[in-house]
């Protein structure tokens, strides 16, 4: 009998180890089902809040659209100069491509630079009054190499 009551004693034990694993469980599911509310109430709250953002964001840009199409044109002039201007760029890209992608040397030719030097005194000495001093920097030095 004795045995029969030691038994049941270890069951009774193991069934209160048994409840109390099973609360700890409950508990820890209702934390995490309160957790994963609080999430998705967060997410509404950010998706509330950039579908506002997104709204303030598409009247601006329409506002914006709605005053430049209503803005005033340059004069006829100007834009010619500029339509012109760009065209020479254009032409021209081929030629300082290598140049500006630092794979060639500058397209301007050495007759093309002494004219200008030529232009600049033939500038400067005329227009003396107008002419501003330049202080020049010192040379670079070369950066030093620490072995």
């Amino acid at each position: 009998m004795e045995s029969h009551l030691t038994h049941e004693i270890k069951l009774s034990k193991k069934y209160e180890e048994i409840l109390k694993k099973r609360t700890t469980l409950l508990q820890e599911m209702e934390s995490l089902h309160e957790q994963h509310k609080n999430k998705k109430q967060q997410q509404a709250m950010d998706s509330e809040a950039a579908f506002k953002r997104n709204a303030q964001l598409l009247d601006d840009l329409q506002e914006i659209e709605k005053r430049l199409k209503t803005r005033s044109l340059p004069h006829p002039d100007i834009v010619s100069l500029e339509t012109r201007y760009w065209a020479s760029v254009e032409e021209k890209i081929p030629e300082w491509e290598p140049f500006l992608l630092g794979r060639g040397p500058s397209p301007v030719r050495e007759g093309e630079k002494s004219q200008r030097r030529t232009r600049k005194k033939k500038g400067s000495s005329q227009d003396s009054h107008h002419t501003h001093t330049v202080t020049s920097l010192p040379p670079r030095s070369s950066p030093k190499t620490v072995i």
